[in-house]
């Protein structure tokens, strides 16, 4: 076991309202790209029964499956095991505490919309996410241990 292996993943909690759409789609690219690199949790201030139908669609386009995901509701505890906290949409629900990065990304509500309006929503999310992937764990470059 390295020393690397010693130091625990960064927790990254994402949160809007329903819990069904742009924080399952970012949890799950987050999941996807980043592997056991990252620690990746999804909640809801209000969450609802299930993932948006067309968000799991938009998400199977990129290979990643998120049909099996349940919407789970906004825990203290949540937030208190995360590191990064990124809200979607939230507003005040969302509890705050010292010593956690805390980020709010505006991205259109995918609910009710059809497949051709989520898709530029699942691409902006994936941008944000291969940039949050890139500060939080550096890849090693080419030259260096």
């Amino acid at each position: 076991m390295t020393h690397r292996d010693l130091i625990e993943a960064p927790a990254v909690l994402f949160v809007c309202v329903h819990n069904a759409g742009r924080s399952q789609m970012a949890a799950g690219y987050l999941q996807a790209l980043a592997g056991d690199r990252v620690r990746v949790f999804s909640a809801g201030s209000a969450p609802i029964a299930q993932v948006n139908p067309v968000a799991v669609q938009a998400m199977a386009e990129e290979g990643i499956d998120i049909a099996g995901n349940t919407p789970k509701v906004l825990t203290v505890e949540a937030v208190k095991e995360s590191d990064v906290v990124i809200t979607m949409g939230c507003g005040d629900a969302c509890p705050v505490f010292p010593g956690k990065r805390y980020e709010d990304w505006e991205l259109d509500d995918p609910a009710g919309q059809g497949i051709d309006a989520v898709r530029p929503i699942r691409d902006e999310i994936r941008r944000r996410i291969e940039a949050l992937i890139d500060d939080l764990v550096p890849a090693a470059r080419p030259g260096t241990a």
